[in-house]
């Protein structure tokens, strides 16, 4: 098993709630002197969007590619597996396991499409059974953490509140299938309903769970001030996704300043993943390599 690895598990066993505090800590210790970055790089599969839909690429192409340019892990989503929703069996989960640990390579995330703010309880119900399921898959692969969305909020008869009360009940019971399978369920924030960093870390408060964590998303927060936003939410993140934008007030993107982002990560001595997701029209992986060397010049 990697260094990295057994660092990152090591961390997930350091990483309480603090009670009392009302703050949940991450794999952070801002009030330690940073010394050498224990930053590890993957890069999402939501990149290669059109090429893994379409068959042009695969799981394993972009394991190589990780490999090719330095990084240390991937991010396998769900929806590219041929038997999403339903899990793959276990000879396709082994043989992306075995491809990573020829490659050098974690596979440190996995992630599903989930809709928790429905009044459709059945709905919610339904996508707690898909977050149970892969969850397994996860824990199989080796992977520590899992994202999960909030869904997008269009019910405006229904207040928000209501909406966060179950979204709260909801992810409780996530949480426990993740203690039940050694993977911390992350909220990704993602522009869909929960759209400030107060509006996060509350419910990251109220959910109040060691195995219930955050998937800092520094492209999804819109924003007079994306930074500021990111630095709010830094000290609760498990994991995190840098674009190549950042956005807006009005949700408009704007291009990143990733140095800026890259200081921000590292003045809170973070110790786990940093996961570049390119959207941008262009050549993908030219946009990453250029997007990890930005990064790790300033770290």
């Amino acid at each position: 098993m990697k260094k990295s690895r057994r660092s990152f598990l090591q961390n997930i066993a350091l990483a309480p709630l603090v009670l009392g505090t009302g703050k949940l800590m991450a794999f952070t210790n801002p009030q330690q002197p940073i010394t050498k970055s224990r930053v590890q790089y993957s890069v999402n599969a939501y990149s290669f969007n059109t090429m893994l839909r379409s068959g042009e690429m695969t799981f394993f192409d972009m394991m190589e590619f990780a490999a090719d340019i330095g990084l240390d892990a991937v991010d396998l989503t769900g929806y590219y597996f041929a038997s999403y929703p339903q899990k793959p069996d276990n000879k396709t989960l082994f043989a992306l396991k075995r491809k990573a640990l020829e490659l050098g390579l974690d596979i440190a995330w996995t992630g599903v499409r989930n809709n928790f703010v429905t009044q459709n309880v059945a709905q919610r119900n339904t996508d707690k059974a898909l977050i149970k399921d892969w969850l397994e898959v996860s824990s199989k692969l080796g992977a520590p953490i899992m994202r999960v969305f909030t869904g997008k909020y269009k019910n405006k008869d229904i207040s928000k509140d209501t909406i966060k009360e179950w979204l709260v009940n909801e992810y409780k019971t996530c949480a426990q299938y993740g203690a039940e399978n050694g993977v911390i369920v992350g909220l990704q924030n993602h522009d869909e309903f929960l759209f400030t960093s107060n509006e996060v870390i509350d419910i990251l408060k109220r959910v109040n769970s060691d195995w219930f964590g955050l998937i800092l998303d520094c492209g999804s927060l819109p924003s007079d001030n994306p930074y500021a936003e990111i630095e709010q939410l830094a000290p609760y993140a498990n994991y995190y996704f840098v674009k190549e934008h950042v956005k807006t007030k009005d949700s408009t993107k704007v291009p990143a300043d990733i140095t800026r982002i890259a200081t921000i990560i590292k003045n809170q001595n973070y110790r786990g993943y940093v996961s570049f997701e390119s959207l941008a029209e262009g050549d993908t992986k030219a946009i990453l390599k250029d997007m990890l060397h930005t990064f790790q010049s300033a770290i």
